[in-house]
């Protein structure tokens, strides 16, 4: 399991901050008065079914979705407000992986590196994917690869600029074993290089081995957290996916 860095202190300030978080989308209400804290090396699995929220929580986190109340902070800053200086503060890898498929690996990675601003993008991208283990089918276009290979190359790209937080919505869906084994593999890197992580995932296991901490969400509140050790960890697999 990736370790939270040596470094990191639990009473710093929230890396990530939501207070009283809330979207509407007409008269649905996707989410409702979410507060939720985030602490460098302290990841954070969500848990709940589709509809739950978690991706809508996730998109407003990012700034990519405007709250109807409530608000966010990202190292203290609104990422909505403050623009794309924020928001490259965030990596994100959801059910798109943003690729461009004509595009090889690599040319994907060099790419966002730019538009990043990132210093030595092809020695970032090939350093990179090394670690997604996809050095071999670097110059591949992304259109021949099978899913599971596609979001390695989604992660690497997430983590292209090494971002503080990386948000992850269902990121190991459909992954084969290796591809699995790559992906974590890759966390425990970025964990060492002082990424956190919140982590929306149906697999309660997987959530619990990876993040310290967990929230459960149904019907677009909390309705339950814990410790992903010991008692609290056995909570979580009664409750994390109940109706």
């Amino acid at each position: 399991m990736p370790s939270p860095p040596s470094g990191a202190s639990l009473d710093a300030a929230p890396l990530l901050e939501a207070r009283g978080l809330t979207r509407r989308f007409g008269a649905t209400i996707a989410l409702e008065g979410i507060d939720l804290a985030v602490r460098r090396g302290e990841p954070v699995a969500l848990f709940g079914e589709n509809g739950a929220g978690k991706t809508t929580l996730l998109r407003l986190l990012a700034g990519g979705l405007k709250p109807t109340a409530g608000g966010v902070a990202v190292e203290g800053t609104d990422p909505r407000r403050a623009g794309a200086a924020a928001r490259s503060r965030i990596g994100v890898v959801s059910h798109q992986t943003l690729l461009y498929g004509d595009l090889t690996a690599e040319e994907n990675l060099v790419f966002f590196a730019t538009l990043h601003g990132v210093p030595s993008p092809a020695a970032r991208a090939r350093a990179l994917l090394r670690e997604v283990d996809l050095a071999e089918r670097g110059d591949d276009p992304v259109r021949t690869f099978s899913r599971g290979l596609r979001q390695r190359v989604a992660l690497a790209r997430a983590l292209v600029h090494a971002p503080p937080i990386l948000l992850l919505d269902e990121p190991a869906t459909g992954l084969d074993a290796r591809s699995t084994a790559a992906w974590r593999r890759a966390l425990a890197e970025a964990a060492a290089r002082d990424t956190t992580w919140i982590l929306a995932t149906h697999d309660v296991e997987e959530g619990l081995a990876l993040c310290p901490r967990w929230v459960a969400i149904r019907h677009g509140r909390v309705a339950d957290a814990g410790s992903s050790r010991g008692p609290e960890a056995d909570r979580a697999r009664a409750r994390a996916l109940a109706p």
